[in-house]
């Protein structure tokens, strides 16, 4: 059964993008399939995975969500076996506006995607650094939310704001949304600042938090660079490493919530 996880986090900079695409490969590099989808405008996910973004032709991820193209002539497979991408476009920059006067605008991307979802073992959706209308679409067409956290102080009030949109949108419009889980990206234990974040979010959020916690890395932002994944770029860095564990996690707990069907929904008290 497919596993749909929206990538997500309002604020910029947090290493949600280096997320999708790290767990992407290590998840394929596991010969699971994955689908890689670019919904941000920057379209760096794309970059990520494709060594020159400028020699990708339409459709993309923009006409299958705007403008009725199949997905599944928007579907790239990439250089890793397993792998393939739904690429973003820049003129996803505008696509808010787009979808203000559709009707069921919030659920253009699940309607996209149903066609190529049993395709896949997981769906991977690289959200724009904000909580709008694509935003929206990614979390009513996903089963989870993975939140990629940086230990830095306004960090707990982003995370309580997220929940609430979770809460919000598991009420309106996708009651089947859960939280994948919280990982640390980022992380550098020799700060005490690091030490004090990390203890407040294992304090409300315990549960979802994964074990897992990635490290600042050279190699990460080098890979991008590249158009590969980390695990394409350098597999024995501390970044291929830290990635590869959070796929197991990620396994490991959807494994789980398979034999049980639960998947946690709302933070501890």
């Amino acid at each position: 059964m497919t596993q749909t996880i929206a990538v997500v986090n309002q604020k910029g900079g947090v290493g949600k993008t280096t997320t999708a695409v790290s767990l992407s490969g290590a998840l394929a590099l596991t010969e699971h399939r994955v689908l890689l989808v670019d919904l941000d405008p920057q379209g760096n996910a794309t970059s990520g995975v494709w060594p020159d973004r400028g020699l990708l032709k339409p459709p993309t991820v923009y006409e299958a969500l705007l403008e009725g193209a199949p997905a599944a002539d928007a579907c790239r497979p990439t250089a890793l076996p397993f792998l393939s991408l739904l690429p973003g476009h820049p003129d996803l920059v505008g696509a808010e506006l787009d979808l203000i006067g559709r009707e069921s605008r919030e659920t253009c991307l699940r309607s996209a995607l149903q066609a190529v979802a049993e395709s896949f073992d997981y769906v991977l959706v690289d959200c724009p650094p904000s909580l709008g209308l694509l935003t929206l679409n990614a979390l009513v067409a996903a089963d989870a939310a993975l939140i990629p956290l940086q230990c830095e102080y306004y960090a707990l009030e982003g995370l309580a704001q997220l929940t609430k949109t979770l809460d919000l949108v598991r009420a309106r419009a996708n009651p089947r949304l859960g939280i994948e889980g919280i990982v640390f990206t980022m992380f550098d234990g020799r700060t005490s600042l690091a030490g004090q974040v990390r203890g407040e979010v294992e304090r409300y959020f315990k549960e979802h938090l994964f074990g897992t916690v990635i490290p600042r890395s050279v190699r990460l932002t080098e890979a991008p660079s590249h158009g590969r994944t980390i695990v394409q770029y350098d597999l024995r860095s501390p970044g291929a490493v830290a990635y590869l564990e959070l796929a197991k996690e990620v396994l490991s707990r959807d494994e789980a919530r398979t034999r049980t069907g639960a998947r946690s929904l709302t933070p501890s008290a």
